[in-house]
């Protein structure tokens, strides 16, 4: 794995130390695997703040296909389940078959996206228009929240690891 990733980098012409690991933490963040890939980013976007753009690059296309896997779990699901109705999924799947593909807009949302783009899945959504409005919500999310963090002054964070330090 950690040669594809050394060439996919090399490919764009991206450094490779560091972009791994916002691109890892933010496919398994996307999984049913719960964790963050906000500090790592954060972090890697503080250190290198000329990267800002790339790294929400490699953030969010991570975070995408970590979407994406669960929109193919969901639909390799359905497909291999031999029971002929769906299970209930409630208000999830309403909402999915009256809002359609636009509804994974909100797939970055904790403990919502994921199912939500499980669902998909199931429900055989279109695949190429789940992974344009996953793509398109994530990339908002990471814009907004990296922004929002570049804002908390920088003695909080030093404050924050001295606290860290301790315990």
């Amino acid at each position: 794995m950690e040669h594809a990733l050394a060439h996919f980098f090399s490919w764009f012409g991206m450094p490779s130390v560091g972009l791994p690991a916002v691109f890892l933490s933010a496919f398994i963040s996307a999984t049913l695997i719960p964790a963050g890939s906000e500090p790592i980013l954060f972090g890697y976007i503080t250190l290198n703040p000329h990267l800002y753009w790339t790294a929400i690059m490699v953030a969010t296309i991570g975070n995408t296909l970590g979407g994406m896997l669960d929109w193919w779990l969901g639909l390799l699901a359905r497909n291999n389940i031999k029971v002929l109705q769906a299970p209930k999924a409630g208000h999830l799947k309403r909402w999915l078959e009256k809002w359609g593909p636009k509804l994974l807009l909100l797939s970055w949302l904790p403990g919502f996206g994921d199912p939500l783009c499980l669902a998909a899945g199931w429900l055989k959504l279109p695949w190429k228009s789940c992974l344009i409005y996953m793509f398109l919500g994530k990339l908002l999310r990471f814009v907004t929240l990296t922004w929002l963090l570049t804002l908390v002054p920088e003695s909080f964070w030093h404050q924050l690891g001295h606290w860290l330090h301790l315990i």
